[in-house]
């Protein structure tokens, strides 16, 4: 009879300490991977509405040597900052075995998704953007462009950061950061633009992309939220993390609703980039734009990557959630 797993809860100090950015990229890509390669089960996510907020579930299963699922609750509260002093993303991950259904860990999930979601923005400007790309604009100032500008730091040569947000404060608030006033001229400056706000209308339009610009587009994560033109949109390659995902929660999702695209028009997933079966950029002329919505694959990785971590150091001690 093999032995029952520790089974540990993780605070989002622990991930921290356990996790450096190199570790956040190398789950996304197992991530991509598993699912370009089917070795994965990521059913549709569930959202459930609240009067100020919304509540997201996401629940995915990787398939191998050891199999792990886990399942996330997040809960999105944009306007927690102001009214309350609490983290606009707040939630839980539950991890366990996929072979014996046992629990192996409750982890926060404040990490998790900050850090997956910009490894995820990361792992596709490795395709998508122009090796060279030096200049940055981060719009939307928050925890996301934070951990989005730490990201592609560590994969491309940036040397310049421009930031734009309503809030000049927040803007104001990256070290070494310029804040721009003029989202247009800041845009038309920049190798790489990512939108990582609540924004209910599109602030990003095509007259404000120059060619060879790599557009992550991060924040719509709901139908409702919506950050890029639907003609910047069908003027760009896009690359989605999950179609299906975007279709229906994504600025896609916008772009397809207004007549500018269609989905058949979307380039491919990201899973197909990093799996070879498509090719990214071709071309330094051209605008590429990743719309990422989320994996809930991401989750698993990181989370399965964060619990190894922690079950083979003695510092995370294990507790009797299976008693």
């Amino acid at each position: 009879m093999s032995a029952q797993p520790r089974s540990l809860i993780l605070t989002r100090t622990d991930i921290a300490a356990l996790m450096r950015p190199a570790d956040w990229l190398a789950a996304a890509e197992a991530a991509f991977r598993a699912a370009g390669e089917r070795r994965a089960d990521a059913p549709s996510p569930l959202a459930i509405q609240s009067a100020q907020g919304v509540f997201h579930a996401k629940g995915a299963g990787l398939r191998g040597p050891r199999p792990y699922v886990a399942l996330k609750l997040n809960a999105n509260f944009p306007g927690n900052p102001e009214r309350r002093g609490l983290p606009t993303i707040q939630g839980a991950i539950l991890l366990c075995d996929g072979a014996s259904g046992a629990v192996l860990a409750i982890m926060d999930s404040i990490e998790v998704t900050l850090r997956r979601t910009a490894a995820a923005t990361a792992l596709a400007a490795r395709y998508l953007a122009r090796p060279e790309a030096a200049t940055i604009l981060i719009c939307g100032c928050g925890a996301q462009g934070a951990a989005q500008l730490e990201a592609l730091r560590e994969t491309l040569p940036l040397t310049h950061c421009l930031t734009w947000d309503h809030d000049p404060g927040r803007a104001a608030a990256f070290d070494g950061a310029e804040v721009s006033e003029d989202l247009a001229a800041a845009a038309l400056a920049s190798d790489i633009i990512v939108t990582c706000t609540t924004s209910r209308q599109p602030f990003l339009d095509r007259s404000m992309v120059r060619p060879g610009t790599f557009v992550a587009a991060v924040g719509a994560d709901s139908p409702e939220k919506s950050e890029i033109a639907p003609a910047l949109m069908a003027s760009a390659k896009v690359v989605a993390d999950v179609l299906d995902q975007c279709i229906l929660m994504g600025d896609l999702n916008h772009a397809i609703a207004a007549g500018a695209m269609t989905q058949e028009a979307v380039h491919a997933e990201l899973a197909g980039l990093v799996i070879g079966a498509r090719p990214g950029r071709t071309s330094a002329e051209e605008i590429t734009l990743f719309d990422s919505t989320g994996m809930g694959l991401q989750d698993v990785a990181a989370a399965a990557m964060i619990y190894e971590r922690a079950a083979g150091d003695d510092r995370w001690p294990a507790v009797a959630l299976a008693a």
